[in-house]
């Protein structure tokens, strides 16, 4: 079957910009915002500007399970051997990937009142969100829960990385925080917390409670979703941080 190439050829309630415009863009499939881009089809059998979006996904899901992750750190030298996809489909998918990307991970400015794991997670997710290896970060505080800065404490693997509770401490007590949030990211993209999660965090809380400085949160990033541990373990329970 021979598709309209053309989005503007589609009926008007099948047209992805009329529908993003209707609904909203969190409402349309993956596919759909990818013909946004496109604006035309063709491919294998001539798809439609749609057909070929579920196309491009299909292609991407033979790398990888979910085709968003490969699709996220694609170059355009892998787009185009895609049939269907020449040069400038290719960096139309690209400059709107980096676009999405630079305003997720916008930081809020120093001096913002970290008053919620979102707004935290927002000024780590610069630096852990989508990293191909863990990385420990802490978020550094005032008494006033006022943001002075972030630090990467640690790189490990692509599965693991190692923190120490001294290397974390020592750069808490020499940028002068008095409060702090701790944090690292799971290439994954599954934000539960292993037990050696859950074992460093423990630790942390008891070193924290015997130097005076309070550890608000611990949080996991990754794949654009992250998760607090204090919401979701008793951890904070076991050993109070008089924040």
């Amino acid at each position: 079957m021979t598709y309209s190439l053309k989005v503007a050829d589609m009926p008007a309630n099948e047209r992805p910009r009329e529908r993003l415009i209707a609904y909203g863009s969190r409402n349309l499939a993956t596919a759909e915002l990818i013909a946004i881009l496109l604006g035309t089809g063709q491919g294998p059998g001539k798809l439609s500007a749609v057909g070929l979006g579920q196309y491009i996904l299909q292609e991407l899901g033979k790398c990888q399970r979910d085709p968003l992750s490969t699709l996220r750190n694609i170059s355009v030298a892998e787009l185009i051997h895609i049939p269907g996809v020449g040069t400038a489909k290719a960096t139309a998918i690209l400059a709107a990937i980096e676009l999405g990307k630079r305003v997720f991970q916008s930081r809020p400015p120093e001096s913002t009142i970290i008053d919620d794991p979102a707004v935290a997670a927002a000024a780590l997710s610069h630096d852990l969100m989508w990293q191909i290896q863990e990385h420990f970060a802490v978020l550094l505080l005032d008494v006033k829960h006022r943001l002075l800065g972030t630090r990467i404490i640690t790189i490990g693997t692509a599965t693991e990385t190692l923190a120490h509770p001294r290397d974390i401490f020592r750069e808490v007590l020499k940028q002068g925080a008095t409060r702090l949030i701790v944090a690292h990211n799971h290439p994954s993209g599954n934000t539960e917390p292993s037990p050696e999660d859950i074992n460093l965090t423990r630790q942390l809380l008891a070193g924290a409670q015997f130097l005076g400085i309070p550890i608000l949160d611990h949080l996991i990033l990754g794949n654009g979703d992250f998760l607090s541990l204090r919401q979701t373990t008793t951890l904070w329970n076991d050993c109070p941080q008089g924040d």
